[in-house]
């Protein structure tokens, strides 16, 4: 007899609810904010709680107004030299974490 794989039971999110919560840049960018930094923004270089916010080419930067270290949301993650839009990001980790088995790179390229 065969055993129950508890993770293909999991439930999900489906896709619809994914692209409701997550279908636009300013979604995406707005998640992203709230889990990069819970409790409001910190800086990276001294720990200080307030910065100024200012957009170079249609980026979001954040600068300390401590020690004015200057930060972007991408800054130390794996999407810091990229230049996709967190919609894709968002949609390539909802597919590799929804899929309950493996999801294959020509279907990531998809």
């Amino acid at each position: 007899m065969m055993t129950i794989n508890g993770i293909q039971f999991q439930k999900g999110l489906s896709l619809p609810a994914f692209l409701r919560d997550y279908g636009t840049e300013e979604q995406c960018e707005a998640a992203f904010i709230k889990a990069r930094w819970p409790q409001g923004f910190i800086c990276p270089c001294c720990g200080h709680g307030a910065a100024y916010e200012f957009k170079r080419r249609e980026l979001r930067y954040w600068q300390c107004g401590a020690c004015r270290h200057q930060t972007s949301l991408r800054a130390g993650t794996v999407m810091e030299h990229g230049r996709l839009p967190l919609t894709k990001w968002y949609l390539a980790i909802y597919l590799v974490t929804q899929s309950k088995t493996n999801i294959a790179a020509l279907a990531m390229m998809r």
